[in-house]
C-alpha cells in the first residue's frame, strides 16, 4: 500500500470481483489421416480448430474410402452436435506435396525504331538503316493496325488502328529519335485496356520501343501493318508503309542476344507478324506446390462428374502482368495479379515461396531450373536479383544464384535453353497439381506408430501426443475406424494420454465385425488375438456395435465406428442440459442418422455387456423407437461414482473450472486471507452445479485443518473439496401391489 504523507484527496482502486471461469465442456479431439491440411507436429502446427462442417472440408479435404480410419466421416458427424473441434492430422513416411510447372515463354514483340539491336521484326520508320533503304515521310500522318492474340489463339485486340499525326511528329532522318519518342506515347498507352510495349529498359534496346503482345508462349502472336496518308480531304486514301521482318526469328535472340542473326537477310512486306515463345520446363518454370502433402490437391475429376482437386491459372494481362487464378475444386478460389519485375506485384512475392511467406490459403510458388545433376533435383531460380525480367533468360540462368531443392514430383532433365526471349511472362493456361501423397502407412505396425506420435526435438507434438495441450481444452477424444481406433497400440495410447492429462476421456470401440456379444466382450477383457489386455480406466468408455450411416460424399452405406456417435451425444448433451447429465437414453441418447446396427442386441445380451464386470455400452436398435445409446459405463472394472461417464465428465470440468479460476493465487500470501478467497471462488461454483443437479451436497475446506504448519513451509496451500455427485436412475423399476376391496390406500 503507498504511503500518503501530504494532504490530499487519493483513489486506490482493488478488483475484488474474482469469479469462476467459463469451461466449454465439449470440445472434441480427433486423430487421423486425411488428404489436405496441416500436420499436426510439423513446424509450429498443433491441432487445428474447426468450428464448422464446411471449414473441416476446405481445410481437410473430403472423406474417402481410400484414407485409412474414420477422423473425417467422424469429425462430420461430431460437427452437428458440438462447434469446436480440434483436428489432429497425421501422415507417415511417403508425405508428398502436389506440384505443377507453369511454363515461362516470351511474348511477341516489334521493333519500331530504326535500331537493329535485338530486333524481332521491324516497322521501318528510321530513316538511318541504310542497309534497309530509305524514304521520306515528311509531315504525312502515319496509320500502324495492331492485332493480339492470346496462347489459345484468341484474339486479345482486333484490328485496332493508331495515328501518329502530321503536325505532331516529323518523321524526317535527323528525328528518329523523336520517332521513338512518339511511339512510346502511343503503344506505351493503354490499347483496349490493356498496356503494351510497357516492360521495363534493358541494356540494349529501349523496350518501349516495342510493340509487345499481352500473352507469352508459341501460340501468341501479334500481327502489324502500316500505312501513311497519300492525299488530304476527301480524296485521302491510306498506301502500305513497307515493314521488314528478319526470317525465322520468331521471339527468340542470338545466342549472344546482340543485333540480327548472321546471314539473315531483311525482307519487305505490308504487314509482319511475330509469334511468342515458350520455354521448356526443363530449362525453367515456376513451381506451384500445395501448402500440405496430401492426394486432396491432385487436380482430378470425380465419380460424379465434377471437378476436384488444386489448379493454377494464368490468365492475359497487360505489359508484364498475369491475373493468376488458384481454383479449388473446380471454383476460383484465390486471384493475384503478379509480374515478373520485382515490386509489390512480383510474383514470388504476391504468391510466397514458403508457407512462413504464404499469401494463399492453397500453394506456394518461386522459379527453378534443372541442376542437372538427378533428375529429381531443381534449384531455385532466384529472379529477385534482378530489376527486370524482360533481360533475356539466358542471364537468369547463368546467374549462379540458385539454392538446392529436393524431393517434389516433376522431373527436369537437363537445362536446354534454347530459346531466350525477350518480354518474359507467364504462358498462359492452367497446370494441375498432381502426385501428392496423403502419407498413410500400409502396415498396422507403422500405423500405430505415426497415430500415437511423438514429441519432436523441435518441441512439436504428433498425434495423440498432440492431444497433451492445455490450451486446446480438449474434453472427448478419438481415433476411430478400421486400422486406427481399433488397434491396441493407439486404444492404449489415447487411454495413457487421457490418464495422464486427466483433461479428456477417451473414447473406444470394438473393431468391425469382431463377432457376436461374446466376442465384443472378449475383446474388451483382453482375450483372443486383437487385445491382448483389458481396457480398465475411469478416462475411457467402450460403446459397440457399429452403425450404418448413408454418406453424402460418396452416395454410400457405411458402417461408422460407434465412437464417433457417442461423441456427438456428449456434444447434444452439453447443448441441451449439462456435462453432468448422461448421455444416453432416449432422451439424449437417441441417434437419429444412423439407419442400422451392426448386431441387435436383445435384453440378454444388454444385461452380459454391462453387467458382471463388463464395461461395454450397448448401441441398441428398439421397434418402435429407434437407434439409442443405452449405457454410460466407463471402463473402470471397480465399483466407484467414477464408473459413470456423466460422473468422469463431471470431475473433468470442475477440474478445468479450478484450475482455470485459481492460477492468479500462486505466489499469493499463504494465509488465512489466501484462503478465505479460495473458498469464495469455489464455493459459487460448485453451489452453480448443485442447483442445475450435478451435485446434491458439496463443502470446500481451505483452512489450518488442511494447511498444516508443515504444509505451509514447503509453500503448499491445500484445499480440500468434498462433492456428493448426483446419480443417475439407470434402473427404474416400479412395484405394482394388488390389494382387497377392504384395503384403505389413502386416497380420495
Amino acid at each position: 500500500m503507498p504511503n500518503f504523507v501530504s494532504p490530499g484527496v487519493y483513489v486506490i482502486e482493488k478488483d475484488i470481483s474474482e469469479y469462476t471461469a467459463t469451461i466449454n465442456s465439449s470440445v472434441v479431439g480427433i486423430v487421423g489421416f486425411a488428404s489436405r491440411g496441416p500436420i499436426a507436429g510439423v513446424g509450429s502446427q498443433k491441432a487445428t480448430l474447426i468450428t464448422s462442417p464446411q471449414q473441416l472440408v476446405d481445410t481437410f479435404g473430403e472423406p474417402s474410402e481410400d484414407i485409412k480410419g474414420q477422423a473425417l466421416e467422424g469429425a462430420l458427424e461430431i460437427l452437428e452436435g458440438t462447434n469446436s473441434l480440434r483436428f489432429v492430422r497425421v501422415a507417415g513416411e511417403g508425405n508428398l506435396n502436389a506440384s505443377a510447372i507453369a511454363q515461362f515463354g516470351g511474348c511477341p514483340g516489334v521493333l519500331v525504331s530504326g535500331t537493329n539491336a535485338n530486333p524481332i521484326c521491324t516497322v521501318q520508320t528510321d530513316l538511318g538503316m541504310s542497309a534497309i533503304g530509305s524514304q521520306d515521310l515528311g509531315t504525312s500522318d502515319v496509320k500502324i493496325t495492331v492485332t493480339v492474340y492470346d496462347n489459345n489463339r484468341a484474339k486479345v485486340i482486333d484490328a485496332k488502328d493508331y495515328y501518329i499525326h502530321k503536325g505532331t511528329i516529323n518523321l524526317s532522318s535527323s528525328e528518329g529519335a523523336t520517332t521513338i519518342k512518339a511511339l512510346k506515347k502511343v503503344f506505351g498507352g493503354e490499347l483496349d485496356g490493356h498496356r503494351v510495349g510497357a516492360f521495363a529498359n534493358s541494356s540494349s534496346v529501349d523496350a518501349s520501343s516495342f510493340i509487345v503482345g499481352l500473352a507469352a508462349g508459341s501460340g501468341a502472336t501479334l500481327e502489324i501493318s502500316a500505312g501513311i496518308r497519300n492525299t488530304e480531304g476527301d480524296g485521302a486514301y491510306w498506301s502500305a508503309l513497307p515493314l521488314f521482318n528478319p526470317l525465322d526469328f520468331s521471339g527468340a535472340f542470338s545466342a549472344e542476344g546482340g543485333g540480327f542473326p548472321a546471314g539473315v537477310a531483311l525482307t519487305a512486306s505490308t504487314s509482319v507478324t511475330a509469334s511468342g515463345v515458350s520455354i521448356d520446363k526443363r530449362d525453367a518454370g515456376y513451381l506451384v506446390k500445395s501448402l500440405w502433402p496430401g492426394a486432396g490437391y491432385n487436380a482430378g475429376t470425380k465419380t460424379d462428374g465434377t471437378t476436384s482437386g488444386v489448379s493454377f491459372e494464368v490468365n492475359v494481362n497487360g505489359g508484364p502482368a498475369t491475373q493468376n487464378e488458384i481454383n479449388n475444386n473446380g471454383v476460383a478460389a484465390e486471384t493475384f495479379e503478379t509480374t515478373l519485375t520485382s515490386g509489390l506485384a512480383f510474383l514470388e512475392t504476391q504468391i510466397g515461396v514458403s508457407y512462413a511467406k504464404r499469401t494463399s490459403n492453397y500453394l506456394t510458388g518461386y522459379a527453378v531450373c534443372s541442376t542437372n545433376s538427378s533428375p529429381l533435383d531443381y534449384a531455385d531460380l532466384t529472379v529477385t536479383a534482378f530489376t527486370s525480367f524482360e533481360k533475356p533468360l539466358k542471364d537468369l540462368l547463368g546467374s549462379g544464384n540458385f539454392r538446392s531443392q529436393q524431393g517434389d514430383n516433376f522431373l527436369l532433365t537437363g537445362k536446354n535453353a534454347v530459346a531466350n526471349p525477350r518480354f518474359v511472362k507467364l504462358v498462359q493456361g492452367t497446370v494441375n497439381l498432381a502426385n501428392g501423397n496423403n502419407g498413410i502407412p500400409s502396415t498396422d505396425t507403422s500405423t500405430a506408430s505415426v497415430v500415437v506420435g511423438e514429441v519432436r526435438s523441435d518441441g512439436g507434438k504428433t498425434g495423440i501426443e498432440a492431444l497433451d495441450d492445455d490450451l486446446l481444452n480438449i474434453s472427448i477424444a478419438l481415433a476411430p475406424g478400421t486400422g486406427v481406433g481399433n488397434l491396441e497400440a493407439v486404444q492404449n495410447g489415447l487411454i495413457t494420454k487421457a490418464e495422464a492429462t486427466t483433461n479428456f476421456l477417451a473414447l473406444l470401440s470394438p473393431p468391425y465385425a469382431v463377432g457376436r456379444t461374446s466376442d465384443a466382450i472378449d475383446w474388451s477383457n483382453g482375450f483372443g488375438t486383437l487385445r491382448n489386455a483389458a481396457v480398465n480406466s475411469s478416462y475411457a468408455a467402450i460403446y459397440w456395435p457399429w452403425v450404418k450411416v448413408f454418406q453424402v460424399y460418396d452416395g454410400k452405406d457405411r458402417w461408422l465406428a460407434p465412437e464417433i456417435y457417442a461423441a456427438r451425444q456428449m456434444g447434444v448433451t452439453d447443448n441441451v442440459s449439462e456435462p453432468w447429465f448422461a448421455p444416453a437414453g432416449f432422451v439424449r441418447g437417441r441417434l437419429t442418422k444412423p439407419s442400422d446396427v451392426e448386431v441387435v442386441l436383445n435384453q440378454g445380451d444388454r444385461d452380459s455387456l454391462y453387467s458382471g464386470g463388463n464395461v461395454i455400452n450397448p448401441i441398441v436398435n428398439f421397434p418402435q423407437r429407434g437407434i439409442v445409446i443405452y449405457g454410460q459405463r466407463t471402463s473402470q472394472r471397480s465399483p466407484s461414482a467414477l464408473d459413470r461417464v456423466n460422473i468422469r465428465r463431471m470431475m473433468i470440468y470442475i477440474k478445468k473450472q479450478i484450475l482455470a479460476s485459481c492460477q492468479r493465487l500462486v505466489f499469493e500470501p499463504n494465509d488465512r486471507f489466501t484462503w478465505t478467497r479460495v473458498e469464495q471462488l469455489i464455493n459459487p461454483m460448485l453451489d452453480d452445479i448443485a442447483r442445475k443437479r450435478g451435485i446434491t451436497e458439496f463443502r470446500v475446506v481451505c483452512d489450518e485443518s488442511v494447511n498444516t504448519p508443515v504444509r505451509v513451509d514447503r509453500n503448499e496451500m491445500w484445499c480440500k473439496v468434498l462433492i456428493k455427485p448426483t446419480k443417475t436412475a439407470e434402473v427404474v423399476v416400479f412395484e405394482l401391489n394388488l390389494t382387497n376391496q377392504s384395503a384403505q390406500l389413502g386416497n380420495q
